[in-house]
């Protein structure tokens, strides 16, 4: 019977897809590991919404028509951004990979594409801010990830007139999404062959095209051709995971599935109808303030302790966190983001033995907070002082060797009932 060592950490600072054959490459299968023991990632969405400063679904809440939409290109002109700061931040801060928004609803594209001419290389800025963020990701070792849109408030041969968000945006006529499904796959290509090794593609917009999460009936209005483009991102890339923000539990080809603004297993923003799965990696998404692109009036920050108890909550539940920052038009991450992930960066720095390449610990989520374990060493994460003598902990069939504190090494006494 295995030895198992016990360390406490006090949290105290200062719809149904058709089947489809998909055998995971090698390097898919060890890409999928490395992002298990990765555990913390920065999502950024940004883009040329973050001008109106109204958040990143600006032109579907305000129904903003798509010719007047179009004025904000001559507008956009992020001549403070720089890739180092932000890959710098994220590592700072104890972040192994970057998640970054290629394409949103609004279908500006962050990158040179030849696909369109909505683009940010046609903006003043007139650079191509994909190409710096993915050479600054490699110079310091952080993996990189690509967010993109399967939906459109924008382009006319999106079915818009099946979606239910982008009703607004002045489209008429039916979309014609095989030309669409060809616009994606030309764009992905570009994303997936000309940027270097892609950890992720991290879709989003499947729910356009549904029932509302919660509904009994989640199935699709149209038929997105997963089969055919999963299949091009793992020719392009074997090792390049896919995931799908659809809220649904994950469809053949898809290598983790994600939870938007839940730790797997909870349901408080009414999204996470799905059971967490115990086949791939999992990863739970959200902001560090209220919105995911730049809002001027949203002061909702996060505190330090939130921030940790986020990451540690999704550790013990054996996935990743995913936390986003919306950075202001001009290219900079707001210090209020930068301050609280530097100071929360500190406190991984100590106990990050707790959280990289660890899994979900033999006790699940309790009141006093998670378990992690890595090897014959289990992680007692406390979210707050524990106030009693005596702290009964459930194990059930685990022999332990010792239990002592992380920080300190002082060794506590212990007994089995």
């Amino acid at each position: 019977m295995k030895l198992y060592r016990l360390l406490f950490v006090l949290m105290l600072l200062p719809a149904t897809m058709p089947a489809q054959q998909y055998t995971p490459a090698a390097s898919n299968l060890q890409a999928r590991t490395e992002f298990q023991d990765a555990k913390y990632g920065m999502f950024i969405h940004w883009g040329l919404s973050s001008v109106l400063g109204d958040g990143e679904w600006v032109m579907n809440n305000r129904n903003i028509k798509v010719e007047d939409y179009s004025r904000l290109l001559r507008v956009f002109n992020p001549i403070d951004f720089d890739a180092e700061k932000w890959v710098t931040i994220a590592k700072n801060a104890g972040m192994k990979y970057i998640v970054f928004i290629s394409r949103h609803h609004d279908s500006f594209s962050n990158w040179d594409t030849k696909q369109s001419d909505w683009k940010i290389t046609n903006t003043p800025y007139g650079k191509d801010v994909l190409k710096q963020l993915a050479e600054a990701c490699k110079r310091h070792g952080l993996k990189l990830g690509l967010y993109y849109s399967t939906l459109d408030w924008y382009r006319t041969d999106y079915p818009h007139q099946t979606g239910r968000t982008g009703q607004g945006t002045g489209r008429t006529g039916k979309g014609d999404y095989d030309q669409y499904f060809q616009f994606m796959k030309a764009q992905l290509t570009e994303l997936l062959t000309n940027y270097g090794e892609i950890a992720s593609i991290w879709l989003d917009g499947h729910w356009d095209q549904t029932n509302p999460e919660g509904h009994e009936d989640r199935s699709s209005r149209i038929d997105w051709r997963y089969e055919e483009l999963y299949g091009l991102i793992h020719q392009l890339q074997p090792q390049c995971m896919i995931g799908n923000n659809h809220h649904l539990t994950p469809f053949p080809g898809e290598d983790f599935q994600m939870f938007e603004r839940d730790l797997p297993g909870e349901n408080k923003s009414g999204l996470s109808f799905q059971e967490a799965s115990d086949k791939l990696p999992l990863e739970t998404c959200e902001t560090i303030n209220g919105s995911w692109g730049y809002s001027i009036t949203d002061r909702k920050y996060k505190t330090v302790n939130e921030v940790i108890r986020l990451l540690v909550g999704a550790a013990g539940r054996n996935a990743n966190l995913l936390l986003n920052v919306g950075p202001m038009p001009n290219g900079e991450i707001q210090p209020e983001f930068a301050d609280t992930l530097a100071t929360a960066g500190e406190w991984i720095k100590v106990h990050g033995e707790s959280i990289y390449g660890t899994r979900g610990g033999p006790v699940p989520p309790q009141q006093w907070g998670v378990t992690t374990q890595k090897n014959n060493r289990i992680y007692l994460h406390f979210f707050e002082q524990p106030t009693e003598q005596e702290i009964l902990i459930p194990f059930v069939s685990n022999k332990i060797k010792q239990i002592s504190w992380m920080d300190s090494g002082e060794k506590l006494s212990f007994k089995k009932r």
